[in-house]
């Protein structure tokens, strides 16, 4: 028996005097209210109304009983109004600030088609860990290193003419080859400003010969951007982001560099949501090919170390 729809009968039937009246306040037919409200008094086994007479009455134990159904139905509806509440709860997300807010938007879309209500909040790899740390957030695309990625981001060089070869190698960068090209930095922006993206690039320009001040972390993307538009500088950056930018795109012979992400959370089931349900969605905020989710069996990385920059 559902003692909830029981006693909601009941105590439809009670206000309005009527097995008909109360019924249909009840959004249900006479015969069900009946079948309920008998299922009701053969529990507790005492008779809620009196049928002697054509007026439904309460009998002295129905009066007993009303307020604690009443009460019974009262918290069921709030326990409902909660849980309502709490699926439309937004997720909050931290999401690098280099998604375009246009990919965002449908991935906020996307989610809310899957009753996933996400509020994103774009942000740096730094501050997207630390978010994640002190739970400012309930979830993040973290940083990490590629073998640990559910996301991968091949990363190239970007340019205002286009490349004389297929791919870019780091030697030719170096001073007094070519007067055109003399002193030709590479501008890392903030989002690759992570030591297993930074530090590999650093290392292979070091061993090729190229000026410490040739491999460079920029202020910010629109300022690497506008160098890479304004001068012979190279942009580090994502084929996408070329794009938006309206810069030719070359990928690197060494080192061979990859953006990797992985979603930090302290919900399991917002982690798994993320990683699969929205898989596709998130790879397409970050420029990266639109596979399948990788195995998350065990400890996903971004589960046991939440917030990790890597």
């Amino acid at each position: 028996m559902d003692v909830v729809a029981a006693c909601r009968a009941f105590v439809a039937v009670s206000g309005h005097g009527s097995f008909t009246s109360g019924a249909a306040a009840a959004g249900i037919p006479q015969s069900v209210a009946s079948r309920r409200i008998a299922a009701l008094e053969d529990h507790f086994g005492a008779r809620l109304f009196d049928r002697s007479s054509r007026a439904v009455r309460l009998t002295s134990f129905g009066r007993e009983m009303l307020p604690t159904a009443r009460r019974l139905v009262d918290l069921a509806d709030a326990m409902a109004d909660d849980a309502e509440r709490a699926r439309m709860r937004p997720l909050r997300v931290a999401v690098p600030e280099i998604c375009p807010p246009n990919r965002l938007a449908a991935l906020v879309t996307a989610g809310r088609r899957q009753r996933i209500h996400l509020q994103v909040r774009p942000a740096g790899p730094q501050e997207r860990a630390r978010l994640c740390q002190t739970l400012e957030v309930g979830a993040g695309i973290v940083a990490v290193p590629e073998a640990t990625a559910s996301w991968r981001v091949p990363l190239g060089l970007a340019a205002r003419t286009p490349f004389p070869a297929p791919t870019v190698f780091l030697e030719t960068l170096r001073s007094g080859r070519a007067r055109t090209q003399a002193r030709r930095r590479i501008l890392i922006q903030p989002e690759d400003d992570v030591a297993h993206l930074r530090d590999p690039l650093t290392r292979a320009g070091q061993s090729v010969g190229l000026a410490p001040a040739q491999v460079t972390v920029a202020p910010s993307l629109v300022d690497a951007a506008a160098a890479a538009l304004d001068s012979p500088d190279l942009l580090l950056c994502s084929r996408q982001q070329a794009e938006d930018f309206a810069l030719h795109w070359c990928p690197l012979t060494e080192p061979r560099l990859l953006r990797g992400y992985d979603i930090a959370a302290g919900v399991r089931e917002d982690l798994e949501q993320l990683r699969t349900v929205l898989y596709a969605d998130i790879a397409r905020c970050l420029g990266a090919p639109d596979g399948h989710p990788r195995s998350t069996g065990g400890s996903p990385p971004g589960h046991r170390s939440a917030g990790n920059p890597a």
